[in-house]
């Protein structure tokens, strides 16, 4: 297994959403710091996003924020965020998180944060991507989905069952004690 450098972290923009979301986002942002991996985003400036790069910059962690040109014009983008990566759209942001990331966590979040996991698992299936994904089921936000996919494969929409390719976590503890393949890692 080769070092984990960076983790790429889907997480949802929604500032609206229960408090215990927040928490994992603090919490995974700072096991990211303290251990020094990099975290990759998609440097919005509100929601789980911003929640993560704050606790990551906070701990001396490092955040690179990948973001289409459309949202920076907006006004979207995370003012603490040095390292910051301007793409030509979503297509472009999506496939740079991928490619800088050593592995991928998905927090809780709305459609944007499914289609990101959805694409990176298709991706893996496909072998275009190598890396360990996370489904970081904070409160068993991602049940349903699981679910769903159970019945992809029960019902032959899936030749296979395809679970393989990600791994469920409950907290930002065991998300990292997956990924990093170790008990031992700084808390």
């Amino acid at each position: 297994m080769h070092e984990i450098k960076t983790i790429t972290v889907y997480a949802a923009s929604s500032s609206h959403i229960p408090p215990q979301y927040f928490q994992a986002a603090r919490e995974l942002g700072k096991l990211l710091a303290i251990n020094q991996i990099t975290c990759i985003n998609g440097a919005g400036n509100s929601g789980l996003m911003a929640t993560l790069t704050d606790a990551v910059l906070e701990n001396g962690g490092e955040v690179c924020g990948i973001i289409p040109r459309f949202m920076v014009d907006a006004g979207w983008v995370h003012p603490a965020i040095k390292n910051l990566i301007v793409t030509p759209d979503m297509h472009v942001r999506k496939l740079t998180m991928a490619e800088k990331s050593d592995a991928c966590i998905a927090l809780p979040g709305g459609v944007g944060t499914l289609e990101e996991l959805l694409e990176i698992i298709a991706w893996k299936q496909l072998g275009l991507y190598t890396h360990k994904v996370i489904i970081l089921n904070v409160n068993g936000f991602y049940n349903d989905l699981l679910a769903m996919i159970d019945k992809l494969y029960r019902e032959n929409f899936m030749t296979h069952n395809l679970s393989g390719l990600w791994q469920v976590a409950d907290s930002p503890e065991e998300a990292l004690h997956i990924i990093l393949e170790s008990e031992f890692f700084n808390l």
